[in-house]
C-alpha cells in the first residue's frame, strides 16, 4: 500500500537536513505509528485517507504564470497536506481539529490551504458545511479564498462543480452546498461561525487571539473540523502568535498533550549559521528545492549581508522564519526576564526591609504598587499589586488586549468600585499598601512615586513616617536605575513569583527610549500606546528608592560637616 506520509517522515529523520522542529514532526507521526488503536491512544493510521488528498491536489492545475501547469508536490506537502487527512479516530472521523503551520515566505502556505478548502467542501461527503478564509484584513483574508478560485478556474471538471461569486468573496460547492467565504475581522467576524474548514492566514499579523478563538469556539458541537493556522513568524514576542508557537513547540516535544492539533515548523535552528545557504531549505521547503527560488533566496541573503539593520531582520524573519526583535530597543528580553522567576512570595520575607514605588494613573487607567525587598548576595524580590475602576475594566480588556478579568480573578489586580466608577480611589490604594505592610510585619524604608498626579495624597504618604523620593520621569534621573535593573535581570539578581502575570506583560511591553545623551527609560513601543508597562514602572520606582536612598545611608552626615568646616578653617 503507498503511504508518502510514512516514507517522506522516514527519509526525513534519516538524512537529517532538516530543521530539528520538522525532524520532531516526522518523529511524532512514526511514533505515533507505534502506539496507534491503543487504550492511551485511541487513533488509526488510514494512508488510504491520506493518499486520497494528495492525489487530489496532483490533479489541479496552477493557473497562474505564462501557462498553465499540473500540481506537483514537494515531500514537505506531501506530509502536511496527508498526515491531517491520514489519521482518524475508531469512529472514522478525523483525529485532527486543529493545525499549525509555521514557515518563510512564498513556500505556499496558503496555496496548501486553497487544496484543502476545496477538497473538503466538494469531496469530504459534508453536506452544507461552512469554511472560510480568515485573517484581519478582507484583502489577507481572500489570498487563501484566491488560490481555491484560481484552482476552479484552471480546471474544466471543478468549474462544473463549483460556483464563484467574487463580489461577495464567496464559493458554493453545487453538489454538497458547502460554501466557502472570506471573512476578516475588520468586517465584524464574530463568533457563532460552525466552520468545517477554516484558513487562518499569517496569524502573526492578528492583535491577538480573537480571530483564532471565535471560530475554534463555534467548532464545539462538530464531529469534523479543521482549523488550519498558517503563518510566517514575525518580529512581536508579546503576541498570540508568539504564544501559539511557542504552545505548538511543546507539543512537538512532547512537554504538552494535544493529540487534536497537527503541528509543522519548518525555521533554522538555534545554532544554524544564517548565511550558509545549506540551511535555507529549512525554512523553505519549497523555494529552496527549485533552482530559480534558491537563487533568489542566496541573493537576499548576500544582500541582508551587506546591509544588515532591517534588512537583516527581515530576511531572518520572513526568508528564515525565526523570531527576531529589535534588541536594541529592548527593555528585559522576554527569556532572560523568566528566568528570574521564583516560588518566593511576601509571606516568604516577613520582617523584611523593604522599598515601595508608586506609579500613579491619570484616573482611570491602572494604577500600580510595586514592593522591593533586598536579599542576601545583592539579589532582589519584587512584588506588585496594581489597581483600575470597574467602570473602566471591559474597555480596557478591548483596548488593551490583556485578560483583566482573568488576573482579577488570580489577585493580581483589585477592581474598585461599580460599572459606574471611572477613577481610581488613591486613598483605597494608599490603604492597601498600609495593610500589606501591616501584614507582613515589612520595615518600610522609603517610597519612590511618580509625580503626576501625587499632589492628592502626599500628605498620606507622609504618614508612613519614611523618606519620601519624587521620581523625576526625565532619561537623566531613571538612567542609573533602569540600567542597574537591566543588570540585575541579566545576572539573575531579581526574583519575583512566577504567578504575576501581569507584571511580567508589562516587562515585556516595555522598550527602551534614550535622550541625545544616551540616557535611558523605559516607555511603550510607539504604535502600541494601549501595552501598559505601569507595573513595570512603579518596579523601577522602588528600585531607584531603594538605591538613592541606600545610598543616602551611606553618607556620614557629621563627617562630611566636619571635613566642610576644616576646609574653611572654622576648626
Amino acid at each position: 500500500m503507498i503511504d508518502r506520509v510514512t516514507e517522506y517522515a522516514k527519509k526525513t529523520i534519516e538524512e537529517n537536513k532538516m530543521g530539528q522542529l520538522h525532524i520532531l514532526a516526522c518523529k511524532r507521526h512514526l511514533e505515533d505509528l507505534k502506539r496507534q488503536g491503543t487504550k492511551d491512544f485511541p487513533y488509526i493510521w488510514n494512508p488510504e485517507n491520506s493518499e486520497r488528498i494528495i492525489e487530489y491536489a496532483e490533479t489541479l492545475t496552477i493557473g497562474e504564470g505564462f501557462e498553465k501547469k499540473p500540481v506537483k508536490l514537494v515531500g514537505g506537502q506531501i506530509f502536511d497536506l496527508g498526515c491531517p487527512f491520514g489519521w482518524l479516530k475508531l469512529n472514522g472521523k478525523r483525529r485532527f481539529r486543529r493545525s499549525y503551520k509555521s514557515m518563510a515566505r512564498q513556500n505556499g502556505k496558503s496555496f496548501e490551504n486553497g487544496i484543502k478548502g476545496t477538497y473538503i467542501a466538494g469531496f469530504s461527503g459534508y453536506h452544507y458545511g461552512k469554511l472560510f478564509t480568515v485573517a484581519t484584513k478582507k484583502r489577507q483574508a481572500r489570498i487563501a479564498w484566491e488560490e481555491m478560485k484560481k484552482f476552479i478556474e484552471a480546471d474544466k471538471d471543478l468549474q462544473e462543480l463549483f460556483e464563484i461569486k467574487d463580489y461577495k468573496s464567496l464559493i458554493i460547492a453545487n453538489d454538497s452546498k458547502c460554501t466557502i467565504e472570506a471573512l476578516s475581522r475588520e468586517g465584524g467576524l464574530d463568533e457563532g461561525f460552525r466552520a468545517i474548514f477554516a484558513s487562518i492566514d499569517e496569524y502573526h499579523q492578528h492583535p491577538d487571539a480573537k480571530t483564532y478563538k471565535a471560530i475554534y469556539n463555534g467548532t464545539r458541537a462538530l464531529d469534523e473540523t479543521l482549523i488550519s493556522i498558517i503563518t510566517t513568524r514575525g518580529d512581536k514576542l508579546n503576541s498570540a502568535c508568539y504564544e501559539m508557537d511557542r504552545y505548538c513547540i511543546n507539543i512537538l516535544k512532547g512537554i504538552v498533550k494535544a493529540e487534536d492539533f497537527f503541528v509543522d515548523i519548518y525555521a533554522l535552528d538555534e545554532k544554524d549559521n544564517i548565511f550558509d545557504p545549506k540551511n535555507l531549505i529549512k525554512a523553505n521547503p519549497y523555494l529552496a528545492s527549485t533552482k530559480q527560488g534558491l537563487e533568489n533566496l542566496k541573493t537576499d541573503m548576500q544582500t541582508a549581508r551587506d546591509m544588515g539593520s532591517e534588512e537583516l531582520r527581515d530576511f531572518m524573519t520572513k526568508s528564515l522564519n525565526l523570531w527576531v526583535q529589535n534588541t536594541e530597543d529592548i527593555f528585559i528580553s522576554p527569556e532572560k526576564w523568566k528566568k528570574c522567576e521564583s516560588d518566593l512570595e511576601l509571606e516568604d520575607l516577613e520582617g523584611s526591609k523593604c522599598y515601595a514605588g508608586l506609579d500613579l494613573s491619570s484616573g482611570g487607567d491602572l494604577t500600580t504598587i510595586a514592593i522591593e525587598i533586598p536579599l542576601k548576595d545583592n539579589e532582589f524580590f519584587i512584588a506588585t499589586h496594581s489597581f483600575m475602576p470597574r467602570g473602566r475594566m471591559e474597555e480596557h480588556i478591548t483596548t488593551d488586549i490583556a485578560p483583566y478579568d482573568l488576573w482579577e480573578r488570580q489577585g493580581l489586580i483589585t477592581v474598585t468600585g461599580g460599572q459606574t466608577t471611572f477613577k481610581n480611589d488613591y486613598k483605597f490604594i494608599i490603604k492597601y499598601l498600609k495593610d500589606i505592610i501591616e501584614k507582613y510585619d515589612l520595615e518600610l524604608q522609603g517610597i519612590g512615586y511618580d509625580p503626576h498626579n501625587a499632589d492628592g495624597f502626599l500628605s498620606d504618604l507622609e504618614e508612613f513616617g519614611v523618606p519620601l523620593l519624587e521620581i523625576k520621569q526625565s532619561a537623566r534621573f531613571l538612567h542609573d536605575g533602569t540600567e542597574d535593573m537591566q543588570l540585575n535581570v541579566e545576572s539573575r539578581k531579581i526574583k519575583y513569583n512566577k504567578r504575576e502575570e501581569l507584571l511580567s506583560y508589562s516587562v515585556s511591553n516595555a522598550k527602551i527610549v534614550k535622550n541625545s545623551f544616551g540616557e535611558k527609560k523605559i516607555d511603550k513601543e510607539k504604535n502600541a500606546k494601549n501595552k501598559r508597562i505601569d507595573p513595570c514602572d512603579a518596579m523601577i520606582d522602588a528600585h531607584i528608592a531603594q538605591m538613592k536612598l541606600q545610598e543616602e545611608e551611606k553618607i556620614d552626615y557629621n563627617k562630611e560637616m566636619e571635613d566642610y568646616l576644616n576646609n574653611m578653617g572654622w576648626n
